[in-house]
């Protein structure tokens, strides 16, 4: 088992993970994207920010990744996490290992402040939030309407790094040295 960097040729397993919650409340999206979509969205976020695959036994049995928290300039020391795994593995800690080396991964990008979205309820994720550090900083009441009802959801933050004075720029996980990354995944 272990942590890697996705790639574009892992959308298709990472898709079949996603897959098992499109018909829950954890995604707030109707219908699954097709092969191409999701390739895309991939595709996208790697260029950016880290995309993790947890494997076991050469098969991808969860994923996380970073995105930007928002878009305006001032947001870029800010990211928000996600993370999906396999019906068949949760509660075993590997949403924990993939969250933390996540976060390593993007003090290394100059972020200060990661975010979690929550759709409520969800006890799993709220306490792998908790277990993480993170702090419940506010609820949206009624944010969407999934699976024939209007859900909250909750918003959680941490911070990573110091608040200094002249930040560095955020830098793209492209731009970070292999071997600073690779120390952190094993």
């Amino acid at each position: 088992m272990g942590v890697r960097l996705a790639t574009v040729n892992d959308s298709n397993e990472i898709l079949k993970i996603y897959g098992q919650y499109i018909d829950t409340a954890i995604t707030f999206e109707y219908t699954l994207p097709n092969e191409t979509e999701f390739e895309e969205r991939v595709k996208s976020i790697i260029l950016q920010y880290p995309y993790l695959v947890y494997e076991e036994d050469g098969n991808i049995i969860g994923y996380a990744y970073a995105s930007r928290y928002k878009e305006r300039a001032a947001y870029q020391w800010g990211a928000e996490l996600s993370i999906y795994i396999d019906s068949n593995f949760t509660s075993k800690g590997i949403g924990k290992v993939l969250c933390l080396k996540l976060i390593e991964l993007l003090r290394l990008q100059e972020i200060r402040t990661v975010y979690g979205c929550v759709t409520l309820p969800n006890e799993k994720s709220e306490k792998l939030q908790i277990s993480l550090g993170f702090k419940k900083v506010g609820i949206y009441h009624n944010a969407g309407y999934k699976c024939n009802k209007w859900r909250d959801v909750a918003w959680f933050e941490k911070s990573i790094a110091i608040y200094d004075e002249n930040p560095k720029e955020f830098i793209p996980i492209t731009k970070i040295p292999e071997d600073k990354i690779l120390k952190i995944l094993k």
